[in-house]
């Protein structure tokens, strides 16, 4: 990096406060009342109140209850069950068949199980972690630079696990910025900061129209939008909120932020892309809860810090994320 143009994170922003930068706090301000405004919608066409009859099947025993169509969620299943399943709960399935966010309301008569990451096959609720740990790191990028640096988001394929790494890509107004093992710390707190406000994630489809409004300051993502509306199933984009932050996800995603337990940001690669120049962020984390020993973590680590090289490209058909 060239002397004098900066010092990244020279202070670093926790996730609820905005940028002084006055264009973002101003852009971030107009995507969540956007976003407020349509979530504040649906829940007002709910209308009449529906009944639907909900079989939890788990642990500690099957249970039968009576909820709210369109209004109660798996996290409300929990509540009724036992405490420590919302705590423990990551994910829900619906009838044996759909993955469902912990607070997506659920629309019928259901069966559901409540999955976690202890369960002897964790395969669904380890994609949805992975994905979740990119969208947090989005998250955590977009405020963790110097006022004078701007980022745009770009995307976060879709996990592949046996990558070893979840990532984020993002255009920044820097060069050939190549971070420190100590800013790489510095981000690896800020995702651990994010952690232990335990921000529920908010999930909300929205119209193609509505979506490029919220986003029509990113370039990147204005530009993905109708394609990730064509391979859609009702043409709807798929929107998350943790905070103030939104970003765009098929999920589903796990309940909380509180789910991410060991992380660490372990390297930064200047990529090529169809858009352009982008830095790609990578990193490795346990779910909260998971022990492993120091030697084993940092194989994981050293694993981690190679370039990744899954493309978005490769991942259009599947939605972003």
């Amino acid at each position: 990096m060239k002397p004098g143009i900066m010092k990244l994170l020279v202070s670093l922003r926790v996730l609820n406060p905005c940028r002084s930068y006055s264009s973002a706090a101003a852009i971030l301000d107009k995507q969540n009342k956007l976003f407020s405004n349509e979530l504040a919608r649906v829940r007002n066409d709910v209308g009449r109140i529906e009944r639907i009859e909900v079989i939890y099947e788990g642990r500690p025993e099957k249970k039968k209850l009576f909820l709210n169509k369109n209004l109660s969620t798996p996290f409300n299943v929990a509540q009724h069950v036992a405490e420590w399943l919302t705590q423990q709960s990551a994910l829900a399935q619906v009838d044996d068949t759909y993955l469902w966010d912990m607070h997506r309301p659920l629309d019928s008569s259901c069966r559901i199980k409540l999955l976690t990451v202890t369960d002897p096959d964790p395969h669904h609720v380890n994609k949805a972690f992975w994905k979740s740990c990119s969208f947090f790191l989005g998250a955590v990028i977009s405020k963790a630079f110097s006022d004078n640096v701007k980022v745009t988001l770009h995307s976060f394929p879709s996990p592949q696990i046996t990558s070893g790494s979840f990532l984020y890509d993002a255009h920044m107004s820097l060069d050939n910025w190549v971070p420190t093992q100590n800013e790489l710390r510095v981000l690896s707190a800020e995702m651990v900061k994010l952690s232990l406000q335990a921000l529920p994630l908010e999930r909300l489809p929205v119209s193609v129209e509505l979506a490029k409004e919220i986003f029509s300051d990113n370039p990147f993502k204005s530009k993905q939008i109708p394609d990730i509306a064509g391979n859609s199933a009702d043409g709807k984009i798929i929107l998350y909120r943790i905070g103030d932050h939104i970003d765009i996800s098929k999920g589903p995603l796990v309940g909380d932020t509180s789910f991410l337990g060991r992380c660490s940001i372990t390297a930064v690669h200047k990529i090529d892309s169809d858009d352009g120049p982008l830095f790609r962020f990578q990193g490795v984390a346990l779910p909260k809860g998971l022990m492993m020993n120091h030697f084993a973590y940092r194989i994981l680590e050293d694993r981690a810090s190679k370039p990744n090289s899954s493309s978005y490209n490769d991942m259009k058909a599947e939605q972003i994320g």
